[in-house]
Parts: structure tokens; sequence; C-alpha cells
């Protein structure tokens, strides 16, 4: 069996100080990452579960927002399987034969086999991890084989006035022939990249065609969805955007948007089967921007800028 192993790597580059760096600490259980000794975000790296169910790794939570206060739930009630920030299929099929369902958690294990943290220039932290994805229905010569490779990479970027941006790039191999992925089967679809939120009461949608009103099924929004309402200390105003890169397959992607009691989720490839090669990887790119009091549509596409 292939060990876990841990490499650190900094560059350092002129022309930022320690003070503007993102910075990155072991912890029990995964990664810490802060700034100025604030928290941002803590990356999952060991298996966790509930009461020995619902066993999970490879996700972000807590989320913090730039005032401190928590913005993800992990383990919520009624969805035990959501956690935090995560990427996740309900389907994955080799040939005809089903292997698992990565979204609840059933059939289905990950192994993070490399973790690279690296301290870039303009203080932006760089997490790269390679997980194995797993399932007691998938064997070779009885032992459980991996039939995806992730390589997935996280780019930390420092606060700047009221926000700050988190850059994700998920790379999928299939290790099998004939390997597909798909959303819920279901007229929602959804699928892949996700976040599960704290919603306050007052929560509205926003996107480059202004609000956008939940329903059932996915709903539109050409880029990005703008997730606001008082989720900050005392209530205040504050959010996330979720960003959809225009190189994504299937761009615009729909997105299956809830007010209460769910996750917030950039829907690819929805309610059917795409093929995942073993040469080239399936490529996802997403972007959050964790913000305190307003973001409007021209500030967000400056950023992406």
């Amino acid at each position: 069996m292939k060990k876990h192993f841990f490499v650190i790597t900094l560059i350092t580059m002129f022309g930022f100080t320690a003070s503007a760096q993102v910075k990155m600490k072991k912890q029990e259980g995964g990664f810490l990452f802060t700034e100025n000794y604030e928290n941002i975000l803590f990356y999952q790296k060991e298996n966790k579960s509930e009461d020995g169910k619902y066993q999970r790794c490879n996700y972000i939570h807590p989320l913090w927002g730039i005032d401190g206060t928590v913005l993800t739930q992990d383990f919520p009630a009624g969805h035990l399987h959501h956690r935090g920030i995560f990427w996740a299929w309900r389907q994955i099929f080799i040939g005809h034969k089903s292997v698992g369902d990565p979204w609840e958690i059933k059939d289905f294990e990950q192994e993070i086999t490399d973790v690279e943290f690296a301290a870039k220039g303009a203080g932006i932290a760089e997490l790269k991890v390679e997980v194995l994805w797993k399932s007691p229905l998938w064997r070779n010569q009885g032992e459980k084989a991996p039939y995806i490779r992730e390589n997935t990479k996280i780019a930390i970027h420092p606060k700047s006035g009221n926000y700050r941006r988190i850059d994700f790039e998920i790379q999928l191999l299939a290790l099998a022939e004939n390997l597909k992925i798909g959303g819920s089967a279901d007229e929602k679809g959804y699928s892949g990249f996700s976040a599960r939120m704290v919603l306050p009461e007052d929560v509205k949608f926003f996107g480059p065609e202004g609000e956008i009103i939940p329903e059932n099924t996915s709903v539109k929004s050409n880029g990005f969805v703008n997730i606001s309402g008082s989720v900050g200390k005392n209530e205040s105003t504050g959010g996330i955007v979720i960003i959809d890169h225009p190189g994504n397959p299937g761009y615009p992607q729909p997105w299956i948007l809830r007010r209460k009691n769910s996750m917030q989720n950039a829907a690819y490839p929805g309610n059917i089967l795409i093929p995942v090669s073993t040469q080239q990887p399936l490529i996802l790119k997403y972007s959050l921007i964790v913000y305190s009091g307003k973001m409007n549509d021209s500030k967000i596409k400056k950023i992406m800028k």
C-alpha cells in the first residue's frame, strides 16, 4: 500500500513580506491556513466520520469569513453527507457496473497519497493534493483498486480590503477503462463543486443578470452566483461568491441553489453520465470570493481579471 507523505516547499519571492503571506500549519486531521494569525480555512486530510458513518476527507471545513465567523457546516442534520466546500458525484460507472456514490459517501473511499505546500508570490499559499478514489465494489485480485486519480490545487490569496479569493483546480484521471461519472439521475442533477454554507434567514442569490430565485431544479446564471446575507458577526452582511470559470466544460454550468438546509452547487455534468479519460484528465476550475459587507458585479469581474 502506498504510504502517505507530506512535502513542504517554500518559494521565496522578492516583493512580499511575511506579514502578507498566507501560511499553513499542520494540525490534527489536516492543515490550517492563516494570515496574520487569523484563521482562513481548514483542509481535512485525515478520514473523519459521524459514529463511524459518512467517513470523508479531502474537503474544506471550517471556512472562515473575513470577520472570523464560520461560514460552512459539516455533518449537518438531515444531510450528514454534506461537508463544507466539497466536490463529489452521485454516479460512478465502470462499464455497466455502478461502483459507488461519492456524493452520499456510499461504497466510496478516498486515500490522499501526496500533499505539497508552496508559499508563492503576492502572499498566495498553494496546496496540492493527490487523491485515489476507491470502492469495495471495484477490486483487483481481491484488493480494492483505485479507479480515479484526483489532483487538486487550491490557491489561497491574502485578504484584500473586504474580501479574499480562493481558487480551485480539480483534475480527474480514470485508472480504469470505460469509466463515467454523473450527477443525481433525477431532474435536479446535482453534481460536482458544492458549498454547504450557514444560511441566514435573509439569504439572497445574485448573478450577472440580477437576483436569482432558487427553484427545485437547476437555474441559470452565467459565470457566478453571489450568496449574501447576515452571515457575519452581530448579523452583519457578508457572503460567498462561487465562480464557474469560462474554460470549464459545460460552461455556463447550471446551478442548484437552496435557501435552507442544503448546499449550493455548480451542477456538472447534471443528470447525465460523461466519460473520464485514462489519458487526458477532466479539468474543472472554480473560485470563491469570501467577503464582508457588500460585493457587486463590477467588483467581482475586476477581482476575477
